[in-house]
């Protein structure tokens, strides 16, 4: 019996039609997961009717046809199956290849990937390398501290006395505005000529050192200058270092006043807006002057802190957080009566920057009001560092209060929680213009062994939240040779750009005493480093031996990655550590916790895990297997992973001593073959030293052409191992041509191309013509289709990627292909290995109606079945395309296959953005499952700068009123305000940008951020069966299988006639995120260790230097004057900044 067409809104019959009975809704996979496609559950009584009358049920508008059974569908399925692999057999060449390497058995060895002696060499390989940059760095350290000793202070010293190479010379020369310019002071400065050094990736001159100064530093200062004058011998010792050891790269003296030499020279990188940099606020000086670090930073928020100095308590407080590294941990409060956190942090966390980011913008939100209450404040503090229940450094403990000042001393607390033995330091600052006794300021500081400094201005800032690291070295320096210990840094991009770079540090101390019988100097002088890049380390470790899916990883005792091959940062941020974590390098799941935690403890291990893993491109998740290997890295901090497939255990080794059959093969190299052989793309491997890199492949082939035609397979510069297979590789995808591809009609199958790639580096693509729409990596183990295919048994099937941003496929101008491929897999003498991967390219259009034809009623190639009024049919793909959608999804949730011809072009798309309706139902019922994880390495267009009153480094204006207020004039807000100003006249780009924008300007630079990503892959669900999208009087049915062997769905369903059901849309795009919750990532931290040294107390240090007042008492007739030249444009002289705090004098 025929049902008549449906219509919006009418009633169907057969209210709950299903093939499938859902007792419940349930709970749902994912968010906003919808109720199954069934309905409400219903007794069994009920719902065996519907189940009964499904054969029955009409599609809309035919009157002849139903919506085809189960069994139906799934010959449609084997049809669909049977011809993939007919192709495949015929086309692909498996077995066929299989063939070929038995047969040139003799050209090639299996060896073996042993990781546990595989991953103990390594780690043996990069000690031996880190051990030699540790020897030079004690040679600059001991030299360094004798250089010291023996110099003698000069008081009298000038600029014209000292001769350096000024690294900022030349950028200073080129701004007008520059002080040096304007002081005409580069009499003592060197002029270099440089040579270009690939090493640095920079010009550099290996005869001299290069100083850089901060631009908040007066350069002729006498403390600068006696800093220049000793630190000039230096340059022998970094000198001879380099003749030991011709492969070191930057050698780095960091002062304690702020200078930095180092060594070969080179320009300074200079920004285009004010240059920020300071060594102090390196993460490698940082780690090297100081042990770590638990601090508690309380502001006082009561009503006498308003205006501008408020604002300067903010900046103060985030300059600051720039102070600390991952190895510290830090809470913020403010406080008036009582004392409250400034962010959702109740406790101390670890000071990584994701953290200071929700401490600085919640700083900005801090608000004056009530009274002063010290106490509070204070018991707050004291109660966090004590506070054992919670992950911390357990080192140094210290309090910083900012303030503008107060009666009270609050002994009592101290009495309670610090004395007699004084474990917590109390650094105090006094911020802004005022007219307070700082008297129990400092007395705090100095009964509590910390500091007192003065923030006056602006100008004081950087300087005077930075200078606390020099108490905390006292103790490393009176430990003596104890605290000489290198230690290495994380990951953080190089300053000069040399790239991403881990670096040795070794503190330096002040060795002299002031007077005979004198306790021996506390102050630290600096911090030594010297830089390893990355990119050298990876060279010690093996890459192509272990296959396409096989890599080395090294993580640090926080769990950041130092070796990765998702460590790829895409800004260049110097000013930020690189900490990406191995949990979010990789997919986390429990197995990898463990095996983090492992390596953070230093021990060894293996462990054969299930998990998820991203497909290169990240569209795809394959649920694969993988062997974990690892042991610590001697004498450092890190330690070292490997990564192996179970296929992987094993690779070819070419052997191909017969010179003539190299020469054979070599020529199927040269572009002449590939008409009749097909083209060949070579992976863009370093074969040779000599050997000119190119990104364009044809151009890489003609160098390579053009060297071996000089140079044997088995020179001394070259990679034997590459080139040799290589070759063999060459010659073995041409016996495949010879023995499959040459002799086949492409045509006849509806196929673009056929293609073979190998682990040796060759990416061979038949026939010749095909390889101009071929847009795949010509590096196999950088081909996501390659990587895919080892991981999954079958075809992978992989539909062109397209941009939901982009327009949809152009069929008419260009023949889409879609890449079917599938693992060669071998086993030899019981050794299994998968050394290749081979396919097809089928044509989209023709496939497509191949497709309908496959899944339909046909009964003869050439006659459609035809359904006469009087007979009952079955609707089919072909005939009621109209009625019935048919597609092909793969396993990531993307368009591969429609007989729907307006879809066409709409291949490759997130099937979601083609049905909505249908791909939520699919996921709701099982089919598919979501993994969402978070790119924290991701890239950012700038956002507009916003109209907030929350810049750091916005400035207070005056009203009228303020200037004809004769009060106002004397007030220390005015005298505050003109020391501002008078400061950005010297550097007016202070007023200007933030220090992350310092790099560039925000409407043309790209910034770091983070990306939300979400995959879909195969669910449980691996059987066919029937349902219903239940959407009222719109319902669709819909039929669902997996094609055996494939990562392919099968889905057939009603077309909609309604909108009424898109509830829902998935998403499989990025999306801006501002990452996970930290405020609730904190409550569950993930494992680390701290360092193994700790050096925060020594009974010998001497505390009575703590910090002194240097205000500044303004006079009226001086104010007066000064804003009245400034009013009329006529600004003062700009005079060397003078710090509020004692001068170092070595």
């Amino acid at each position: 019996m025929a049902v008549p067409a449906r219509t919006c809104g009418a009633s169907r019959p057969g209210p709950e039609r299903t093939a499938r009975s859902w007792p419940s809704c349930g709970p749902q996979p994912g968010p906003g997961a919808q109720c199954p496609a069934s309905g409400p559950g219903l007794p069994l009584s009920l719902l065996l009717p519907s189940l009964l009358l499904l054969p029955l049920l009409a599609a809309p508008g035919a009157s002849a046809y139903s919506f085809p059974q189960q069994h139906t569908m799934q010959h449609w399925a084997r049809r669909l199956e049977q011809e993939v692999d007919g192709v495949m057999r015929i086309f692909g060449g498996v077995q066929q290849l299989r063939e070929i390497y038995k047969d040139n058995r003799n050209l090639f060895e299996v060896q073996e990937n042993e990781p546990q002696k595989l991953v103990e060499k390594v780690a043996g390989d990069i000690e031996s390398l880190l051990d030699r940059k540790v020897q030079a760095l004690k040679r600059l350290a001991d030299a360094a501290e004798n250089f010291q000793k023996a110099h003698r202070w000069q008081d009298n010293i000038k600029e014209e006395d000292i001769m350096y190479y000024d690294a900022k010379a030349d950028a200073e020369l080129d701004d007008p505005e520059s002080e040096d310019v304007e002081r005409g002071s580069k009499a003592s400065t060197l002029r270099l000529d440089f040579i270009e050094d690939p090493n640095f990736k920079n010009k550099v001159n290996y005869s001299y050192t290069a100083v850089q100064i901060p631009t908040d530093i007066y350069k002729g200062s006498t403390v600068i200058l006696n800093e220049l004058n000793w630190t000039e011998a230096l340059e022998n010792v970094f000198i001879e270092n380099r003749r030991q050891d011709p492969t070191l790269l930057w050698q780095v003296f960091g002062s304690a006043t702020g200078v930095t030499r180092y060594y070969p020279a080179t320009p300074w990188r200079a920004p285009k807006k004010i240059d920020l940099y300071d060594v102090r606020r390196r993460p490698w000086y940082i780690q090297g002057a100081s042990s770590p670090k638990d601090m508690v930073i309380i502001v006082d928020v009561s009503g006498s802190v308003s205006g501008l100095t408020l604002k300067l308590m903010k900046t103060s407080v985030c300059e600051m957080l720039d102070t600390l590294s991952d190895d510290d941990y830090v809470n913020v409060a403010s406080f008036n009566e009582k004392a409250q956190p400034v962010s959702c942090f109740t406790h101390l966390v670890q000071a990584n920057v994701r953290n200071k980011k929700v401490f600085k913008e919640a700083v900005q939100g801090m608000v004056a009001k009530g009274t002063t209450g010290y106490k509070a404040g204070f018991e707050y503090a004291f109660d966090q560092l004590q506070n054992s229940n919670i992950t911390r450094a357990n080192c140094n403990k210290m309090i910083m209060m900012f303030t503008d000042g107060g009666e009270d001393r609050v002994q009592d607390v101290f009495e309670k929680y610090n004395w007699p033995n004084r474990t917590v330091r109390v650094f105090t600052f006094s911020v802004g213009q005022h007219n307070y006794d700082v008297t129990p300021l400092q007395w705090m500081a100095c009964a509590n062994k910390g500091y007192y400094f003065e923030i006056p201005s602006i100008g004081a800032i950087r300087i005077n939240t930075q200078e606390y690291l020099d108490v905390l070295g006292r103790p490393m320096v009176l430990a003596g040779k104890e605290a000489k210990q290198v230690q290495w840094t994380n990951v953080y991009e190089d300053a000069l750009g040399l790239g991403l770079v881990v670096t040795g540090t070794l503190p330096v101390f002040n060795l002299t005493q002031d007077g005979p019988g004198e306790k021996k100097n506390q102050l630290i002088l600096g911090v030594m480093g010297i830089d390893v890049a990355l990119n050298d380390i990876k060279k010690l470790t093996p890459n192509y031996t272990l296959g396409a899916n096989g890599y080395v990883f090294a993580i640090d005792l926080n769990g950041y990655v130092l070796l990765h091959p998702n460590l790829k940062p895409q800004t260049t941020n110097f000013r930020e550590p690189v900490t990406l974590d191995f949990l979010d390098a990789e997919l986390e799941d429990e197995n990898k916790e463990e095996i983090r935690r492992s390596m953070i403890d230093g021990n060894k291990g293996h462990k054969q895990i299930r998990t998820l893993v991203k497909s290169l491109d990240e569209r795809y998740i394959d649920e694969v297997i993988r062997n974990y290997t690892w042991v610590p890295i001697r004498s450092t901090n890190y330690s070292l992973g490997l990564v192996l497939p179970p296929y992987s255990t094993f690779y070819l080794q070419a052997n191909l001593s017969d010179q003539i059959l190299q020469v054979k093969y070599f020529e199927f190299l040269l572009p002449s073959s590939f008409e009749s052989e097909g083209h060949v793309f070579i992976a863009p491997r370093e074969y040779c030293k000599d050997l000119n890199a190119s990104d364009n492949n044809t151009e890489f082939l003609k160098n390579f052409i053009e060297l071996m035609e000089k140079v044997t397979p088995d020179s001394k510069q070259c990679n034997n191992f590459l080139l040799h297979n290589l070759i063999l590789d060459t010659g073995i995808t041409q016996q495949l041509v010879e023995r499959v591809w040459r002799d086949q009609d492409l045509n006849t199958y509806s196929l673009l191309a056929v293609f073979a790639a190998t682990d040796g580096g060759i990416t061979r693509v038949f026939p010749n013509k095909a390889a101009e729409d071929w847009t795949e990596n010509p590096e196999p183990f950088n081909a996501s289709f390659y990587r895919r295919s080892l991981d999954n048994y079958g075809y992978v099937f992989k539909p062109p990627h397209q941009d939901t941003l982009l327009r949809p496929l152009e069929l008419e101008n260009d023949t889409v292909g879609i890449l079917v491929s599938t693992a060669v897999e071998l086993s030899l003498g019981g050794r299994t290995l998968r050394p290749a991967v081979v396919g097809v390219k089928l044509d989209l259009e023709a496939w497509a109606e191949k497709f309908k034809v496959l899944a339909s009623n046909r009964t003869h190639q050439d006659q459609p079945q035809k359904c006469g009024p009087s007979s009952h049919c079955e609707m089919d793909c072909e005939v009621n395309n109209e009625d019935l959608l048919c597609v092909l999804i793969d396993d990531g949730g993307f368009l591969v296959l429609s007989n729907q011809n307006q879809q066409w072009d709409q291949v490759g798309r997130f099937f979601s953005e083609v049905d909505a309706n249908l791909m939520l139902a699919l996921y709701n019922n099982s089919f598919y499952s979501r993994k969402e994880s978070y790119d924290y390495q991701a890239v950012c267009a700038p956002q507009p700068p916003g109209n907030l009153g929350a810049a750091p480094r916005g400035v207070f204006v005056p009203t009228i009123a303020d200037f004809l207020n004769l009060a106002w004039w004397t007030s220390a807000a005015a005298w505050s305000l003109f020391q501002q100003l008078l400061y950005g006249l010297i550097y007016h780009s202070w007023f200007q940008a933030d220090p992350a924008e310092a790099e560039g300007s925000p409407e043309t630079r790209e910034s770091s951020c983070v990306m939300k990503q979400t995959q879909y892959y195969f669910g449980s669900v691996n059987a066919s069966y029937n349902a219903i999208i239940d959407c009222g009087n719109c319902s669709r049915l819909f039929h669902a299988q997996r094609l055996t062997n494939t990562n392919l769905l099968f889905v057939v369903a009603e077309k909609p006639l309604c909108s009424q059901c898109e509830a829902g849309r998935l998403l499989q795009t990025e999306t801006h995120s501002d990452g996970p919750e930290q405020c609730e990532l904190v409550q569950r931290p993930r494992y680390r260790r701290g360092p193994h040294i700790c050096f925060d107390y020594n009974a010998t240090e001497d505390t009575s230097d703590c910090g002194r007042g240097a205000s500044f008492p303004p006079s009226l007739s001086v104010l007066v004057s000064l804003q009245l030249l400034l009013l009329l444009g006529l600004p003062p002289r700009p005079q060397p900044q003078v710090h509020t705090h004692a001068s170092r004098r070595f």
